[in-house]
């Protein structure tokens, strides 16, 4: 069994989807004991499909995506519709520190599993509710997935080209949002190890966005400017772009931030005359005639592939790198080498490469250790071992659809 920095803190886990099954899965990275929450009626959807994909996974224990988002946990299934329900999920939380959910506020209230009420059996509990727009305020009733949290923030609104539609996002969207309750959760934990109390973290995913664009909300707060979608083009910089290159759909983005690196950038091109013209001479004209500097720098950029680009620009401290498809950050040296992905053998799909931890710990290394959970494979061990339950009473349990 893994230890870790959270090492001893166990988690009960009634989120599902990205947004808050990838909170709990970061904390599980950390060594934490998390105890993913659902049942046979009511599984996580994940289980079934994927939303970004389209994908339909036979039975529900075969979703890669479910896998991918969920290792580490322990699994259990119990009917939240059941009152008998709702007391083992009671007595499993008594046994927590974090308590973790994403439902719609007001859900985990009608069903008696609120932080109010589970302070009752664990006083210093640490909660975390995670929506679209937090349990207070006139948008509290708001549901929504990661496209909602980033069109809400104004996200998507800033990004696109110009004469575009707002962009559309998807689960990288919920990772942010997870990565900020994650982050809630640890400073919940200190807090607690501090004075003995607990707390309730009441999250707006939308928020947890726009708190990411702090230069657009300053640019606004300061100037009464509203910024919108205006491609790659940066309000000072130039050359700042995505260049075409050698390939079918190949690019590569190069950001220039200071005249020294223009030129570094102008020598490893080998000093062509035109990066010589008083119009490129200083980072205010270059910006001024960024068009025109693009179509002379993509003039260079098509006759060499992304990563020829890359590896000569960098070389001469300029910051460029290619456009990556999914393929490509599968197999780059350079996530290779850093471990970003690590392959698990799980028991219905075999083995299957997912995510790693997103960082490094020189003393309590971050671990991908367990694939993600059967629907209730840990039954047994948690009800039986952890709560103290016996064999007849998690078999009536069973019987009673309780425990389904």
């Amino acid at each position: 069994m893994y230890t870790g920095a959270l090492e001893g803190i166990r988690v009960a886990d009634f989120s599902l989807a990205w947004a808050g099954a990838y909170t709990s899965t970061l904390l599980t990275y950390l060594g934490a004991e998390v105890i993913k929450i659902e049942s046979s009626r009511k599984p996580d959807h994940t289980r079934r499909f994927s939303m970004s994909t389209s994908a339909v996974f036979e039975g529900l224990d075969r979703s890669p995506i479910f896998n991918d988002i969920n290792t580490n946990k322990l699994s259990v299934t119990i009917e939240l519709s059941q009152p008998k329900g709702i007391e083992l999920a009671k007595k499993l939380a008594s046994v927590c520190d974090v308590v973790t959910q994403n439902m719609r506020p007001g859900v985990m209230e009608r069903l008696g599993l609120s932080y109010e009420e589970l302070k009752k059996v664990k006083p210093d509990i640490i909660y975390l509710s995670s929506s679209l727009r937090g349990s207070t305020g006139p948008e509290r009733n708001y549901g929504g997935y990661a496209p909602n949290f980033a069109a809400v923030s104004g996200l998507s609104n800033i990004t696109g080209y110009a004469d575009d539609l707002p962009a559309g996002f998807m689960g990288e969207i919920d990772l942010m949002s997870a990565t900020t309750a994650a982050l809630g959760i640890l400073a919940a934990l200190n807090y607690r190890s501090l004075t003995g109390r607990g707390q309730h973290i009441d999250l707006s995913s939308s928020d947890a966005i726009t708190a990411l664009m702090g230069d657009v909300i300053l640019d606004y707060t300061v100037n009464g400017r509203v910024q919108s979608r205006n491609g790659n083009v940066n309000g000072f910089m130039a050359p700042h772009n995505c260049y075409r290159c050698k390939g079918e759909d190949k690019w590569v983005s190069i950001v220039i931030a200071s005249d020294e690196e223009w030129d570094d950038f102008c020598a490893a091109l080998g000093n062509p005359e035109w990066a010589k013209e008083e119009r490129f001479g200083d980072i205010y004209t270059r910006w001024q005639n960024q068009d025109e500097l693009d179509r002379l720098i993509e003039e260079w950029t098509v006759n060499h592939t992304d990563y020829e680009v890359m590896e000569k620009l960098q070389k001469s401290g300029i910051a460029a790198v290619p456009s990556f498809s999914s393929m490509e950050l599968c197999t780059d040296p350079h996530l290779e080498e850093r471990s970003a992905w690590v392959e698990v053998n799980h028991p219905i799909i075999g083995k299957q490469t997912v995510t790693a931890p997103p960082w490094k710990l020189s003393v309590t290394p971050a671990q991908v250790y367990r694939p993600g959970p059967l629907l209730g494979e840990h039954n047994q061990y948690i009800f039986g071992e952890l709560l103290g339950m016996s064999s007849t009473e998690i078999d009536r349990f069973i019987e009673e659809k309780v425990i389904y």
